[in-house]
């Protein structure tokens, strides 16, 4: 029995894995304590962790669209993230960090939670960063399509040494932004660090894994140590225990698979018109859909047929596999949810991960995309028009993620730590 901590920022893309491990963590006998922002209290703690809420307290953006806007800009929005969501709260970050590890035996961080390396030295603590998407490697071996350089995407993979003065560039940028962190590090009396720690110095000296499938991203040889894909691991409740939508079994058994649009637990808070463009689409098709289109009313909708189901949330693990096909923003989260269906997936990025999460669907054969700027009813009709020709590596796809049974190689290597 052991005493683990995890960390993590962000979305319930960021979220979700985090509770994933822990409770098969707690399954297997180890206390856990997941370290999250105050909006995530519910949701932890109805499933039975340990919850140390972390600064910031995301509920103070949600009345603020300007500020999902910013967040979700094709180029900025990672900058954004950064600079006002992040980094001003670096103290507060580091001080609930702190506390909530204190006893801790192993300390597990999302690559977003810069505080945890500082409060792990602090302490003397071990930690191990988890990497949920293969973006987080920079590899020229086999370059990510990084938003920032989605201008090159026409060159993509053919010159390792232009991605190695992009990567450099992009590093000299963001040192920067990483001022503030060495700064709390002095201020702590940490031995100052050469590494960036918005980069190089976020992986751990002490272990690193990846979250996510083989199968979406094989290891490659410029990747940190210990960093073999281990799996997704898959959690997708709103809140535990919480039942479908009135009506939703009902009307995925009656008729033809439909198309589920949604945009995630972020970008759906940017939406703009992708519903109601959406919405045309299935209407020249002729075909039913699923719209999820977010818990805050955000994106309201005319009156819709009886071939479309309109619903705020509904578990994707429950709804994606009986899809015809999905339409999402491809977060890594909605993305492995998509992959583990077995249908068919069309990909409209929007910012971070999700044009490199988009470029690797296309590339398995399982997905299309359609940039967001291109985005309309029309668009999204041709991307649709034989999607089901895909089906058949879609399937493929999830068998192999089937049987990864990426929890308990997680866990085990993290016990592994331990020793």
């Amino acid at each position: 029995m052991a005493r683990f901590v995890l960390t993590t920022f962000g979305s319930f893309g960021d979220l979700h894995p985090y509770i994933a491990v822990g409770l098969a963590l707690r399954s297997r006998g180890h206390h856990v304590t997941l370290v999250a922002s105050e909006a995530y209290r519910l949701k932890v703690e109805s499933e039975g962790l340990r919850f140390h809420a972390c600064p910031p307290d995301l509920t103070k953006f949600l009345d603020n669209p300007e500020a999902f806007r910013m967040a979700m800009h094709p180029q900025r929005g990672t900058q954004y993230i950064l600079t006002e969501m992040v980094l001003p709260y670096l103290r507060q970050s580091y001080e609930a960090t702190l506390e909530a590890s204190a006893e801790a035996d192993l300390i597990v961080s999302h690559v977003l939670s810069y505080t945890t390396p500082l409060a792990a030295e602090k302490l003397g603590k071990r930690w191990v960063q988890a990497a949920l998407q293969p973006l987080v490697y920079m590899s020229t071996e086999e370059p990510a399509l990084h938003p920032a350089f989605s201008f090159l995407a026409p060159l993509h993979g053919l010159s390792p040494g232009l991605y190695r003065v992009l990567f450099r560039t992009l590093s000299g940028l963001s040192r920067f932004w990483a001022k503030p962190i060495h700064r709390l590090r002095a201020d702590l009396g940490l031995a100052p660090t050469p590494l960036n720690p918005l980069l190089e110095g976020m992986f751990s000296p002490h272990g690193n894994q990846s979250w996510f499938s083989r199968h979406f991203a094989p290891r490659l040889g410029d990747w940190p140590d210990g960093t073999e894909p281990l799996g997704f691991p898959f959690y997708d409740q709103l809140t535990a225990g919480q039942p479908l939508p009135p009506g939703l079994t009902e009307f995925l058994d009656a008729g033809e698979p439909p198309v589920v649009f949604t945009l995630g637990s972020s970008a759906v808070m940017a939406a703009g018109a992708f519903y109601t463009e959406a919405l045309q689409a299935v209407e020249m098709l002729g075909c039913r859909a699923v719209m999820l289109v977010g818990v805050f009313g955000r994106n309201p909708l005319p009156p819709v047929s009886s071939k479309v189901f309109v619903a705020d949330y509904a578990p994707y693990s429950a709804i994606f596999p009986h899809a015809l096909a999905t339409v999402h923003q491809g977060g890594v989260g909605t993305t492995a949810q998509a992959l583990r269906s077995g249908q068919p997936t069309i990909i409209v990025p929007f910012s971070h991960d999700q044009p490199d999460n988009a470029a690797r669907c296309v590339r398995l054969g399982i997905g299309r995309t359609v940039a967001r700027s291109k985005y309309s009813a029309r668009t999204i009709a041709e991307a649709l028009r034989g999607i089901e020709t895909l089906t058949p590596k879609a399937r493929a796809l999830a068998t192999q993620i089937a049987a990864e049974d990426g929890l308990t190689k997680i866990c085990e290597g993290l016990e592994a730590h331990l020793r």
